[in-house]
């Protein structure tokens, strides 16, 4: 390629080029000429020299960008979306005795940010303050602006007024964490109670920060499950969130639970083994992965530019020495050069110690903040006398029809040309994540009912995902007869409109089948 430019070039320099091309183009000898150099041979070699010099952690190939994309695509369906943040702001805010009114759609008037959030944000703040109120705030950066109104804060994560008030709470009720709860999971029909244990674990390099201690390089929140016979597993993202705490009847109920000896053995060593053994791997892989491609690459590249100066310099210092002895007066004083020299070999030094450093990973141990007892609606439905058949019977009767709607949903894909995956039973917000002959997700919430049934329960965790994954969201309703044949109808942005209208209390909410049938079509 290059061989091709020299000729074309005869002498000429490309900006000489770009010019007559920009101003004669249209000209057929111009064009021949611009064919020489700028024809399908333009890209040889460029692969060999980006995978040389590029610093990127990786070159993608068109199926690794795929595989990213697709990635992202269900990394932007989890993401923290506005309406969680809203959600959690307002009653934390409210809690800490703030004063907000919402004026507009989505736009808060604060008219009093309590002190306690205020004197907590002049202790960690680094940025603007937090005000003693806000004439609007909001949560979407859609409606900052709204014409005919006061401009809107956004309050965002790391927005000042929202990591004070987040700091605030942590510090006056941080210890509950670690005193425990007990929470009932309305949509279990079993009857075996579970510990739900929240642990952090992080993944740290050789260097150290300011104050001594280990440099973290990633974090993460893990949560595990314990069962009284002793099994451990990870329990996926958040499953709390579709939990309730148990009323006092319900606790009353449940005091002969809270005394049997697997509550007070050792229940927290086993849920950290389980995240030794299955989360922490995966993160410190994760995490390895990048870090070394990275410092691969940067190691390279500051050896190599480092060494050219190192080299340039002890030459300038030598030659300068040179004109020195034979009496001449150079430009610079030998000395100084050499300094240099010496010092970009101390800076290459501490580069390269750096470098090795951020290549030594270690995980540190998961650390348990927190606990609760999750019990299942069918254990108190059985202690209650509100159920007359077994829980093991209507457990499996729950399953078939669950199973059931599943199978349905799957083949309905199939028959629009998708490739459904069927999720696993812990997966937070959907149970199928099908490809589109294009390349996309549908992520997929099955619900499914025997003909006649009168509700349908649909988890905050679900809904809120729903709102996030928005068009790539589907509803799947499944009738069941009782000769066993299905009927299968989907609803598309179900839960639209439902932003900032699910209470951060409520952990489900029970819509009437009927409704929800009547507003379903076809899959095609």
């Amino acid at each position: 390629m290059f061989d091709l430019l020299g000729e074309a070039f005869r002498g000429r320099t490309l900006r000489d080029l770009l010019i007559e091309a920009i101003r004669y183009g249209d000209r057929p000898e111009v064009r021949a000429r611009l064919d020489q150099v700028i024809d399908e041979r333009v890209g040889e070699g460029l692969a060999e020299l980006v995978a040389k010099e590029g610093l990127m952690a990786e070159l993608m190939s068109v199926a690794d960008v795929e595989r990213i994309r697709l990635q992202m695509e269900e990394a932007n369906a989890r993401r923290l979306q506005p309406h969680f943040v809203r959600s959690f702001f307002l009653e934390a805010f409210s809690q800490l005795g703030g004063v907000a009114r919402e004026r507009e759609p989505g736009r808060y008037e604060l008219t009093r940010v309590p002190t306690d959030i205020r004197a907590r944000d002049r202790i960690i703040g680094v940025g603007y303050p937090v005000l003693p109120r806000y004439e609007r705030v909001c949560f979407d950066k859609s409606a900052v602006t709204v014409e005919g109104t006061p401009m809107a804060e956004l309050v965002a994560p790391g927005h000042p007024l929202l990591d004070a008030t987040i700091d605030v709470l942590v510090e006056r009720h941080g210890n509950l964490l670690r005193q425990g709860a007990v929470l009932v999971d309305d949509t279990d029909p079993g009857e075996t109670p579970h510990v739900l244990l929240y642990l952090e674990h992080a993944i740290r390099d050789a260097r150290t920060d300011a104050h001594g201690k280990p440099q973290v390089v990633s974090r993460r929140f893990e949560f595990a499950e314990v069962t009284p016979d002793g099994s451990t597993r990870v329990a996926g993202v958040a499953p709390h969130l579709d939990t309730r705490p148990a009323t006092e009847t319900e606790l009353a109920l449940l005091e002969p639970l809270l005394a049997q000896d697997w509550l007070h053995g050792d229940v927290e060593k086993r849920g950290t083994s389980a995240a030794i053994a299955e989360a922490v791997p995966a993160h410190l892989a994760q995490v390895r992965a990048h870090t070394m491609a990275r410092v691969h690459k940067t190691r390279a590249a500051v050896r190599e530019r480092l060494t050219r100066e190192i080299t340039y310099w002890d030459h300038r210092a030598v030659e300068l020495r040179e004109q020195a002895d034979a009496g001449k007066q150079p430009k610079m004083n030998p000395e100084r050069a050499q300094a240099r020299a010496n010092a970009l070999e101390e800076r290459l030094r501490r580069r390269l110690d750096d470098l090795d450093k951020q290549e030594q990973l270690s995980a540190l141990p998961p650390v348990v903040v927190g606990g609760a007892l999750v019990v299942p609606a069918g254990l108190l439905d059985r202690l209650s006398g509100r159920r007359r058949d077994s829980a093991a019977e209507h457990a499996r009767s729950v399953e078939a029809v669950e199973r059931a709607a599943v199978e349905a949903v799957m083949a309905a894909e199939r028959a629009l040309g998708r490739e459904p995956e069927e999720m696993p039973r812990n997966n937070p917000g959907y149970d199928i994540r099908s490809r589109t002959p294009d390349g996309h997700w549908i992520f997929i919430e099955v619900k499914g009912r025997l003909a006649g049934a009168g509700t349908v329960t649909v988890t905050r965790t679900e809904i809120l995902f729903g709102l996030n994954a928005d068009a790539a969201h589907r509803l799947a309703l499944v009738e069941v007869g009782s000769d066993g044949r299905t009927e299968v109808r989907y609803l598309t942005a179900a839960f639209a409109g439902m932003e900032g209208r699910v209470h951060f209390a409520e952990t489900a909410v029970t819509f009437d089948w009927a409704k929800l049938w009547e507003r379903g079509g076809d899959p095609r």
